[in-house]
């Protein structure tokens, strides 16, 4: 009968999760084989095993010979007292049946055979679970996002935990397969000082004011004094009046500053917006940016461009070292930016503009139907399909997809004087602009997908890395010359243009708006 409940014990566990958890990939090359102790040991039911459906799993039994593995004490508790912190980093315990495990744990003197090969295989398929959860992430954001081209990131599950098994090195796992970048290190913090927070029980910030500033009386002044004081942007000890003095001006900058606001110390739908963030949101915020890290690659390479997103930001970064850095503008919401991992491959200076047909569809073809010199006023030419060109007044504005539209080179081009050039599949690139004010804007998530960058010719007059050939005089002779010409970078650049809202520096909490919402869907995700 005992038989007979703890097989039911099994299908439950296994049964009851909403989701399946995200498979590990088959591993095709034998596992090592797992070096046993004279701890006890018992028979594991191949029947069993195939409740699981893991070929993971039972290549990593095959390795044992199908006998049990965690007959050491230690080696127990070191797993299950892993599988109890993986809050700590971001990780939910319940993913991993941690309940079930520790009331096994308890019993496991009065365990027989049968009893004990189950208790081994839960506890090698959970922590097994967990070590792939904390490598590549729990979810895989293929499936959850069209415009996420991210390579998948394969993990020999078996090989890596048998060899910390046979060394007696289960300490150290958990840590080396963990993303090394100081990003995610820093997020790990931030979930850490966040939890040192009080729990909190202020109202939600209400008015009716568009703005407050300097010296305004508002009573919404108080229980924005109150998020202050809880942030830690604002310290000692406050009157809470309704009045907007000068310490809590110079502490609503602070606030800002660590947003990614404008910090000039006006209290707007914006600032308001971000101080009504609960410490709940802004910790299930770092979890969701934890999963994604954990998503991208475990290496960088020599030498790359990292964009965030959500921070509207670009860094160069060789040998480990910031060399530039630029503000950029991203994509709307409803154009967004694609997350990409790509090689950045050529320059372009002079680049002509062809409308893409999402542009074309939503703007051109209705300005075109309203003013048929719409497109003559930008410098852009209506080609037909042999390359002729069409002019406004032939245009048929019932077949607008029988054309190409050409901008040509210039100051005034929609890609400025510079793109550059990198494989993906969603025809973008980083380019200039002809809205150079943008850069001025706090909010820059104006684009149509494609970045644009500030400052693009020192730009591509670092990464061309001739000054001979490419010095800031001869740059200038060529975007003078008002022709397209193209030019391979030879030094090896990465591109990571990837998407982050949550970090710290020096135990400060930093966030950027969700500008594409994804921060609570990816957590609620987390957690079902």
């Amino acid at each position: 009968m005992k038989k007979l409940y703890f097989f039911l014990l099994v299908c439950c566990l296994i049964g009851c999760k909403k989701n399946d958890p995200k498979p590990t990939p088959v591993i095709t090359k034998k596992a090592p084989a797992i070096i046993l102790t004279d701890e006890r040991k018992v028979d594991v039911d191949t029947a069993l095993l195939g409740t699981f459906k893991s070929e993971t799993l039972k290549q990593f039994y095959s390795s044992s010979e199908n006998k049990t593995v965690w007959g050491n004490l230690k080696k127990r508790q070191y797993v299950i007292t892993q599988l109890e912190k993986s809050e700590e980093l971001g990780l939910n315990p319940e993913d991993y049946k941690i309940e079930q495990l520790k009331k096994l744990e308890s019993k496991i003197s009065s365990l027989n055979d049968s009893d004990l090969a189950t208790y081994d295989i839960l506890l090698t398929y959970n922590f097994e679970l967990y070590l792939s959860h904390l490598y590549k992430g729990k979810l895989d954001p293929k499936k959850l996002y069209t415009d996420w081209d991210l390579d998948e990131k394969t993990f020999d599950v078996n090989n890596v935990l048998i060899k910390a098994f046979n060394n007696n090195k289960l300490d150290s796992i958990v840590e080396n397969i963990q993303p090394k970048s100081i990003i995610y290190k820093e997020l790990l913090k931030s979930l850490e000082v966040i939890n040192t927070f009080p729990d909190e029980d202020i109202p939600t910030i209400e008015t009716s004011a568009k703005k407050i500033t300097l010296n305004d009386t508002n009573n919404a002044v108080i229980n924005i004094k109150k998020r202050l004081l809880f942030w830690k942007d604002m310290s000692g000890k406050d009157s809470l009046t309704n009045k907007y003095d000068q310490k809590t001006f110079e502490a609503v900058k602070a606030f800002q500053e660590r947003h990614g606001l404008a910090n000039d110390g006006v209290i707007g739908a914006g600032t308001i917006s971000a101080l009504n963030y609960s410490k709940e949101k802004r910790k299930q915020q770092i979890i969701a940016n934890l999963e994604r890290w954990r998503w991208y690659p475990a290496e960088f390479a020599e030498n790359y461009f990292i964009i965030n997103i959500p921070d509207y930001s670009l860094n160069v970064v060789e040998n480990q070292d910031t060399t530039l850095v630029r503000n950029i503008v991203v994509g709307t919401s409803k154009r967004k930016t694609p997350i990409i991992t790509s090689v950045l491959k050529t320059v372009v200076f002079n680049p002509t503009w062809t409308v893409p047909p999402t542009i074309l569809k939503e703007d051109v073809v209705p300005a075109m139907k309203r003013n048929r010199n719409y497109l003559a006023k930008k410098n852009i030419t209506i080609y037909d399909t042999s390359g002729n060109v069409v002019e406004p007044h032939a245009w048929n504005e019932n077949k607008p997809n029988n054309y190409r539209y050409v901008q040509s080179p210039g100051y005034n081009n929609s890609l400025g004087l510079m793109k550059i050039l990198f494989p993906n599949h969603h025809s973008v690139y980083l380019h200039d602009t002809n809205h150079r004010n943008y850069f001025e804007r706090s909010n820059r998530s104006l684009s149509s997908g494609c970045v644009r960058v500030e400052n693009p010719l020192e730009l591509a007059q670092h990464i061309l890395d001739d000054p001979e050939r490419f010095s800031k005089e001869k740059i200038d002779t060529i975007i003078a010359s008002k022709k397209t010409m193209s030019f391979k970078i030879t030094k090896k650049y990465a591109l990571y243009q990837w998407y982050w809202t949550a970090w710290s520096k020096k135990n400060q909490l930093i966030f950027r708006a969700d500008i594409y919402n994804l921060d609570s869907d990816l957590y609620a995700k987390l957690r079902d």
